[in-house]
């Protein structure tokens, strides 16, 4: 019998990588009206790499990339909205800010723990987590949050194509009203993706009738209102969680057949999406997005989660010209100590599945921003899976021999060149003398840190300049092109950057020793969706 771990026939595994898209338009040239003056000049759906979310937790939002775009346009915060969940003074994060957790560490017990510290560290640790459990589920974050205009970003983390479309304020609130524990031994916040999209679902509600984002979104291109730039970056979380939690789960055959709302139970337990299930729900979600009266509507591709730090390639690659290591693990498992038949993996094979049904994924999308531009739809395509491509250290950089032909570096902002060591996609390190290497991941492996956000928002600034969006300074003046993004300004911001934890000598030893005591990327970076 076949496991769910299984490649499907269905999945087409690729030789070479896709090549990217380079014109936005496609080459397909639509009619550009008038520009209308639009009360939103800026709205954003997507999951947490749109929300901000970093070092797993959901905190900073006011460093998102969207914020950041936002800032370059020149918009106020009453111009652009978005959630807040709590003062860097909180408990700390949701559902845990692993940053803020590294310098309390630190604070407490100095740049190494000691032999004769450890079970000390571990009671100072389920404290720490007590006291976050404790704000989410009983204290001030368990409160229903407050209604009001729709956020301009919309995005919530661990959501895949589905959630923007059929989730509402009133099914979260009832997955939130069940019974939670509080079991001393298992400090986690229960059901924090739904606390974390609580305050954007109450804000979608017309009335007393709750609605999905799309809905509200809908009501925002609407007469007397109407919005200029509509960003739409969905789809990570339809394969994310088979790199997370190392263990690929495809979703079942005959999903793309099941009603939307059955498909809601049927993607239980999985995180790996077939090319036709996301065919079936990315189709659900397109005939929403045009009915958007959007003056323009950029589409994001998906990035090859492989690259992400958080799967480690083992040992070589399994030839000079291969982009792929014969297995990938936890950062913190060196080679000397991998064993695959104890740790946790995911092999060469499963890696190029998993960048072969991603790849189908963009091709889904480059099809059908393609398609809305031949109907006159103004819809432009950012291609965010090849910006990846180009800033993969150990995939292309470190190996000349596996660049595809189209493959060029990407130059990064002068700012990040001048920092020591250059930020690369390793996975971050810091001791006492700084940082040593990593830099555009945060400390969970998966996210951006506030500098790397910057670069998408570059990048997605790029794209509004050539469908004639305006940018202004501060003032309200009118800026010229090409607009660039203040690093300067990230770089005051990004604290993981400009002042690195330096917890247990080194920042990938904390993380390997939280992950034994919490399993940390199982239970705070759950990609996996749980039944209903």
């Amino acid at each position: 019998m076949a496991s769910s771990r299984d490649t499907p026939d269905e999945v087409k595994i690729r030789a070479t990588p896709r090549e990217p898209v380079t014109d936005p338009t496609l080459g397909v040239e639509v009619p550009r009206p008038a520009a209308v003056k639009a009360k939103h000049r800026l709205v954003t759906i997507g999951d947490s790499l749109t929300q901000g979310f970093m070092s797993a937790a959901v905190h900073r939002t006011d460093l998102s990339w969207p914020a950041i775009t936002a800032y370059e346009l020149g918009l106020t915060a009453e111009r652009f909205t978005f959630p807040t969940y709590e003062w860097p003074t909180g408990p700390g994060g949701l559902p845990l800010d692993l940053e803020r957790l590294a310098r309390s560490f630190e604070k407490r017990f100095g740049a190494r723990l000691d032999f004769w510290e450890i079970v000390t560290a571990a009671l100072w640790l389920r404290s720490y987590m007590d006291r976050i459990e404790d704000h989410w589920e009983r204290g001030p974050g368990s409160k229903t949050p407050p209604g009001g205009p729709a956020f301009h970003n919309m995005a919530v983390y661990g959501w895949d194509l589905l959630d923007p479309q059929l989730l509402t304020s009133t099914r979260v609130a009832a997955r939130l009203a069940r019974p939670t524990s509080d079991d001393p031994l298992s400090q986690l916040v229960e059901h924090h993706q739904d606390r974390a999209a609580w305050p954007v679902l109450q804000r979608a509600r017309k009335g007393n009738r709750g609605r999905s984002v799309l809905d509200a979104v809908a009501d925002m291109s609407g007469p007397g209102q109407g919005i200029e730039t509509l960003v739409v970056v969905l789809g990570s979380n339809n394969a994310l969680g088979s790199v997370v939690s190392l263990e690929p789960a495809w979703t079942p055959e005959g999903y793309a057949d099941l009603p939307a709302e059955k498909r809601l139970a049927a993607r239980a337990g999985c995180n790996l999406w077939r090319p036709s299930a996301f065919d079936a729900d990315w189709a659900l979600l397109e005939a929403k997005l045009r009915g958007i009266d959007a003056q323009h509507t950029i589409v994001a591709t998906v990035p090859s989660v492989t690259i992400a730090p958080i799967a480690r390639g083992t040992f070589r690659k399994v030839s000079p010209k291969s982009r792929y290591f014969p297995y990938y693990t936890r950062p913190w498992i060196s080679d000397d100590d991998f064993d695959p038949g104890r740790d946790p993996h995911i092999t060469e094979d499963e890696a190029r599945a998993i960048d072969s049904a991603i790849d189908a994924f963009n091709e889904t999308l480059v099809a059908s921003v393609a398609a809305a531009r031949r109907d006159g739809l103004d819809w432009y395509l950012f291609d965010m899976g090849s910006l990846l491509d180009r800033l993969a250290t150990r995939r292309y950089i470190d190996s000349p021999w596996a660049r595809p032909e189209w493959w060029t570096p990407y130059e990064l902002p002068r700012a990040l060149r001048l920092l020591d060591p250059v930020p690369n996609t390793r996975f971050f390190r810091s001791g006492p003398g700084g940082r040593t290497d990593g830099g555009l991941f945060s400390l969970d492996g998966v996210h951006p840190t506030t500098a790397a956000y910057g670069i998408l928002a570059q990048e997605v600034i790029r794209v509004m300049e050539l469908a004639g969006v305006e940018f202004a300074d501060r003032n309200g003046h009118p800026r010229s092109g090409p607009v660039m993004v203040d690093f300067e300004r990230l770089l005051r911001a990004d604290t993981l950057l400009s002042d690195p934890p330096a917890a247990v000598s080194d920042t990938l030893s904390l993380i390997g020793w939280l992950d034994d005591q919490l399993d940390l990327v199982n239970r705070f970076l759950p990609f996996v969706h749980s039944p209903l």
